[in-house]
């Protein structure tokens, strides 16, 4: 999965801890997100877009390659 996390993280001014913390997961999943390492849950994503004010459309796309 491709992720535009860090973009809309960095445009929103805030840090890895600090998302962490609003959706309740340690701050290396959100680097492993980031990254492509980690695929987060449904819920999870509805999570993070809502901190991010974003679409999860914008954050997170398949990427179709296996």
């Amino acid at each position: 999965m491709k992720t535009r996390m860090k973009e809309y993280r960095e445009k929103n001014g805030i840090t890895q801890e600090q998302l962490a913390k609003k959706v309740g997961v340690a701050r290396q999943t959100i680097l492993f997100m980031e990254k492509g390492k980690y695929n987060p849950s449904l819920r999870l994503a509805y999570q993070i877009s809502r901190e991010l004010n974003a679409k999860i459309d914008d954050l997170f796309s398949f990427d179709d390659e296996k």
